[in-house]
């Protein structure tokens, strides 16, 4: 627990068998829950999370990374989760840092914070391709353009998020592939909730999960998809499907 709130950690999970051990032994005596959900693993993924006492959630078949995320959430609400961090099991993020981004939300001061590799300009030290992050400032520069806010980065997979965000937003019905990242946090922005950001190292190696060109190509048109129908929802002349519903955050008392 932490400031007298539960925290649980969620691992979307695909092939994390080499550094899952590794990620959740450098986790906080914070966490309180780990959930991890195997999205149709074909290595020792699985086995490694149950000898570590994990709570595991299995996909029969492979449903990707949005939809890991969506059974991840909603077994962390099910487990009575007052703030949800999700932590890639590659090792990619580093763990220790759980602490800071759970305290950003239990302190009331944010409903989101994003772990940034940008803030601190660890990126590229870090290992991150030169083409990737060419790619990430120029999406950055759009979404920020189109959504009207002043992020450094949207394309990280290290977050926390509060309940009432996700009891809030209309998640359950976006992509279940890699854009749902990007379309939860632009729904946050355009619902007016709080978004924080923390610098965080990141480390690219072999064993660390990562998509290539031809899906990073598709993702980015996804990104630009979403962030157009963001900027159209906040005119009010349109709100496209995945905006509808969204309600303002509540004022604090």
């Amino acid at each position: 627990m932490l400031d007298g709130k539960r925290i649980v950690v969620v691992m979307p999970a695909y092939r994390a068998g080499r550094t899952l051990e590794a990620t959740v032994r450098d986790l906080p005596g914070i966490v309180d829950d780990i959930v991890l959900v195997d999205d149709a693993s074909d290595d020792d993924t699985v086995a490694i999370a149950r000898s570590l006492g994990l709570t595991v959630l299995l996909h029969p078949r492979n449903r990707g990374y949005g939809a890991n995320q969506k059974t991840c959430y909603r077994e962390a609400l099910d487990r009575r989760a007052e703030v949800v961090v999700m932590v890639h099991p590659d090792y990619q993020y580093d763990p220790r840092l759980v602490t800071a981004m759970a305290g950003m939300v239990t302190s009331g001061v944010y409903d989101l914070v994003l772990g940034s590799r940008i803030l601190g300009g660890g990126a590229l030290a870090g290992g991150m391709p030169w083409w990737k992050y060419a790619a990430n400032r120029m999406l950055t520069f759009a979404q920020n353009l189109l959504l009207g806010a002043k992020m450094s980065e949207y394309h990280s997979g290290y977050r926390a998020y509060s309940r009432e965000l996700l009891e809030t937003l209309p998640w359950k019905d976006n992509s279940d592939d890699f854009v749902f990242d990007n379309e939860l946090l632009a729904q946050a922005i355009v619902g007016g909730h709080r978004v924080g950001e923390i610098s965080v190292p990141a480390r690219y190696f072999a064993e660390a999960s990562s998509i290539g060109f031809a899906r990073s190509l598709r993702y980015g048109i996804g990104v630009l998809g979403v962030s157009v129908d963001g900027a159209l929802a906040r005119s009010g002349l349109h709100v496209p499907k995945r905006f509808r519903g969204l309600r303002a955050r509540r004022a604090a008392p």
